[in-house]
């Protein structure tokens, strides 16, 4: 059962890893690519943004691989 967990636990953390490093992609250029509005608001709204993201990278990297360029 301990290794489960440990396993889970290894997993979980990639997970967060790569979350954290899109985050902070999706932060600075990813946003815009997907709401051009986006370019006209602070960085305040978009920190609003980095827990959303961390959670969602997935789905969020999937849109910003099929939107269009900005």
């Amino acid at each position: 059962m301990l290794v489960i967990i440990s396993i889970f636990l290894v997993i979980l953390g990639i997970y967060f890893g790569i979350g954290i490093l899109f985050a902070f992609y999706f932060f600075i250029k990813g946003a815009a690519k997907i709401d051009p509005l986006i370019k006209e608001s602070s960085w305040k709204v978009r920190l609003l943004l980095l827990p959303g993201t961390l959670i969602t990278w997935p789905f969020l990297s999937y849109k910003l691989l099929t939107s269009k360029s900005v």
